[in-house]
């Protein structure tokens, strides 16, 4: 008996990752990625220690650590550099024995695509529908070149804009930040910025972050506050942002300049109304075509790892495969709801512009008590996560 086929959807990190956890769990899987080549966008991430526990369960060592750089430490400053608060990350994850990498997308990328090899990835296919045969419960995607897949299960991890969501919900608003977020890698030394650091600066409306990639690479990140009709289509130049940190700390500034105009993105921060439902019959949803989010929590790539995993653990040996796909998605659903909530939570919160509100913030983030900080950060951090785990306090939204 030949093995069930899974169709995924979707060639980034989530859909890599189910790709080879299916492929594990026993199902003969099939990728297709609109794109034309699989090129990471020019950015780094973090690769948090809930995600490797997730990886490791799912049976893929990917060597992240050999990669990348491990976190080391973390800490937020105003934007002069004044301290506000150090987080204990590398307390919790040395507690948890699992460490959290700081990664290029096109590190992470080629890890997970070596852990796939031999799965067949159909590259600028661009799902346009599909259909489900009630008779053999299999499900048929149609292409935008006529050309159609039939399989056992489809898994929709196309992201953002998925079609496989859109089929599923129809057309949807999605909801925008209120800033722009601009990223970068570039080559980097200062001697304020030491190996394996998370640092980032809260303003008045504005925040950036340096991240340490490793090999003397680093990845930055700046928003700041402007009207929807200019994030989702920003215009400007290196100089611009250059003039929006000017006066702030030294390694800031520095980072702005030695960095090529070329290597700078610029995106708008967005997520969308929270699905409760993400498939039926044999067809369901993950990472960010499920539950896309804001940055501020850095754990977009994480979740959708998670996500992979629980739903390969779902479908091995699974008899009912609409069951075992409800099955994933209730698992799933009130972690990964929590996580939305709380990282638009933290945004609107890091990027207050209010002259009253702003001091506030800082001065909340001092004086939370260490363990208090230490349990709700380790909540995220750990997998699989503890029942009704707490991610951001309730008294964050009134600050």
């Amino acid at each position: 008996m030949s093995r069930r086929r899974a169709l995924v959807v979707g060639a980034g990190i989530g859909g890599l990752t189910a790709a080879a956890a299916l492929r594990d769990a026993g199902w003969d899987v099939r990728v297709h990625e609109r794109a034309g080549r699989l090129r990471a966008a020019g950015s780094g991430l973090s690769v948090m220690s809930n995600a490797i526990a997730a990886l490791s369960a799912g049976g893929l060592d990917l060597r992240l650590e050999e990669r990348g750089e491990v976190l080391r430490s973390y800490h937020v400053r105003t934007p002069k550099g004044r301290p506000i608060r150090e987080f204990p990350f590398p307390e919790i994850t040395g507690r948890l024995g699992v460490p959290s990498v700081l990664i290029t997308r096109s590190a992470l990328q080629e890890a997970l695509l070596e852990a796939a090899d031999g799965i067949p990835i159909t590259l600028g296919a661009t799902a346009e529908d599909f259909t489900e045969d009630e008779a053999t419960g299999r499900v048929t995607v149609r292409f935008d070149d006529g050309t159609e897949a039939t399989g056992d299960v489809l898994i929709g991890a196309d992201g953002f804009n998925s079609a496989v969501r859109r089929r599923l919900v129809g057309p949807e608003e999605s909801r925008d930040s209120g800033y722009v977020c601009w990223l970068a890698l570039t080559p980097y030394s200062h001697p304020g910025f030491p190996p394996g650091s998370v640092i980032h600066y809260w303003g008045s409306g504005k925040r950036f972050g340096l991240v340490d990639m490793g090999g003397g690479l680093l990845y930055w990140w700046g928003t700041q506050n402007m009207p929807t009709r200019l994030s989702h289509g920003w215009q400007g130049t290196k100089a611009d942002v250059a003039r929006a940190f000017a006066g702030w700390a030294d390694e800031v500034r520095h980072a702005i300049d030695v960095t090529d105009e070329s290597a700078l993105l610029a995106v708008p921060s967005r997520d969308r109304a929270f699905l409760d439902r993400w498939g039926r019959g044999p067809v369901t949803l993950l990472g960010d075509a499920a539950h896309p989010m804001l940055t501020s929590l850095g754990q977009g790539s994480g979740l959708a790892i998670e996500d992979a995993v629980v739903l390969a653990q779902h479908l091995r040996g699974a008899d009912d495969i609409p069951a075992a796909l409800r099955a994933y998605e209730d698992e799933r659903r009130e972690r990964t709801r929590a996580m939305v909530a709380a990282s638009r939570a933290l945004s609107d919160f890091e990027q207050a512009e209010n002259p009253i509100r702003r001091p506030l913030r800082d001065a909340y983030f001092r004086l939370v008590p260490r363990r208090r900080l230490t349990a709700l950060l380790e909540s995220g951090l750990t997998f699989p996560p503890a029942p009704h785990g707490a991610i951001l306090p309730r008294d964050i939204h009134t600050v």
